[in-house]
């Protein structure tokens, strides 16, 4: 048996239960009144608005009266809904409103439950943003804020303690950085994801922004402080620098007089000449493992400055051909001028030479194959029309080698990233000529990019604006 309630109102089933019965009544009651005193009006119509008159003070009257009842049956509903058990089964069976006060009841159970798993949804996620090392914010699609992390909060610098991060507020009024801005402005308008840099967010800071748009409109940031990375990274480069600029004095000394003793010296041993030999080819090897090196501390520090100018593609190709014959000649291989074009690209000449000599080197040393003792190399540059302007030219230094497996496609534009490690050995390759290839090219706004299969040779692509007419500046 279900227990009773220890609250219940044991006159809620009498007040109740009478007070429907008489709100029935009463309401027919008023209906029939007014029907009744109203009806007369259309027989005689001289008294007519006398009569009106007095049906609306009577239909005035009766409704405050029900008014009046209703309100005391509602609160009395009210009271028995507030003393309503947990279980809707124990409920009593006080009136004809005992079905909907169960409805009722087990409605704004479910209710409850929703809103607290929802709470407790919230409350789980605020603390995982605010465990987040990195500043999150969140805006609609007008920019405002919509939330933001603990993190976020603090990077906000003393002087703007008077507009802090507030909900509802413009993302603008806060964060003053145009890169952030400009990031989130493009997510927003683009709907795509946007990434950038900026270090002038806080003195002393720098920041890698992420901006991703919502599905549901707006947008949200990440700002990731790589303050540390980047004070690590120029420590590294500018040991690099050090070391190879010292190691190069001593490096020139030992082959200078290498090549002296071997030039000059005529009472040498052939076993004296053989280590000679092998003293020159080492040194050598490093003295180019260190320009490399430098060469590299140069261009990731932006220290060494592209100059693009207006060249024509066919006759950079034939002056990187040029700088490569002697090379051509040492390892016996096959270098040719393929199809080319005469349009002009936007580069600097002495980088984008070097980018073509470093892939040209690669497809001479790594170009053989078992199939093919020689290696052949095909360098040739075509025209390709953009769809609003002038396009690209794509230069491309291809092989015939054993080719390049797909897991290392990726890869092989990174700092000291060998394919065959043992050949590389073998062939004194330092692992950094891609990778200086690559910052070069991108420096220079195009790209580059490799394609492979194997035993059917590889091929290097890079891409380059094309130079814009001065007619159509």
């Amino acid at each position: 048996m279900a227990k009773p309630h220890k609250k219940a109102n044991p006159d809620n089933s009498r007040v109740i239960g009478a007070g429907g019965g008489s709100f029935v009544l009463e309401t027919a009651a008023a209906v029939l009144a007014v029907a009744v005193i109203c009806g007369p009006a259309a027989v005689y119509p001289q008294y007519a608005l006398a009569i009106w008159l007095a049906g609306v003070v009577l239909a005035a009257v009766l409704v405050a009266r029900l008014a009046a009842r209703l309100k005391r049956e509602t609160h009395t509903l009210e009271q028995a809904i507030g003393l309503l058990p947990e279980d809707p089964r124990e409920l009593p069976k006080v009136s004809e409103f005992s079905d909907a006060a169960i409805a009722i009841h087990a409605t704004a159970g479910r209710l409850r439950g929703r809103l607290g798993a929802a709470q407790e949804a919230r409350l789980q996620l605020e603390a995982l943003l605010d465990s987040m090392q990195d500043a999150v914010v969140a805006v609609d699609a007008a920019g405002r804020i919509l939330w933001t992390n603990q993190r976020m909060q603090r990077l906000i610098p003393e002087s703007a303690a008077t507009s802090p991060v507030r909900v509802g507020h413009a993302l603008v009024q806060t964060v003053r950085d145009p890169e952030v801005l400009a990031c989130v402005k493009t997510a927003l308008d683009e709907r795509t994801v946007c990434e950038r840099r900026t270090t002038s967010l806080l003195p002393g800071k720098i920041f890698e922004v992420n901006a991703s748009p919502m599905p549901g409109g707006g947008a949200v940031a990440v700002l990731h402080d790589i303050t540390r990375v980047e004070e690590l990274e120029r420590a590294q480069r500018d040991f690099v620098a050090n070391v190879s600029h010292e190691l190069r004095t001593p490096l020139t000394s030992i082959s200078g007089y290498v090549e002296t003793l071997l030039d000059h010296e005529t009472t040498l041993s052939p076993v004296a000449r053989e280590f000679l030999g092998t003293i020159l080819k080492n040194s050598t090897r490093m003295n180019r493992l260190t320009e490399d090196l430098l060469t590299m501390a140069r261009v990731e520090s932006m220290e060494e400055r592209m100059r693009p100018t207006a060249i024509r593609a066919d006759a950079l190709v034939e002056d990187a051909v040029k700088a490569m014959a002697g090379l051509v000649q040492d390892e016996q291989a096959e270098l040719e001028i393929g199809e080319t074009t005469p349009a002009e690209v936007m580069a600097d000449q002495d980088s984008m030479l070097q980018v073509l000599g470093n892939l040209i080197e690669n497809g001479i040393k790594y170009g053989r194959g078992r199939s093919a003792p020689r290696s052949r190399v095909v360098v040739s540059a075509r025209a390709i029309e953009g769809a609003e302007g002038a396009g690209v030219v794509e230069f491309s230094v291809r092989d015939f080698g054993p080719g390049i497996a797909s897991e290392h496609l990726h890869r092989i534009f990174e700092r000291f990233y060998r394919v065959d490690k043992a050949r590389s050995r073998e062939s004194g390759g330092t692992g950094l000529g891609l990778a200086i290839a690559r910052h070069m090219v991108e420096a220079q706004g195009g790209t580059i990019r490799a394609e492979s299969e194997l035993n059917q040779g590889s091929n290097f692509l890079v891409t380059l604006p094309r130079a814009v007419p001065a007619a159509s500046v």
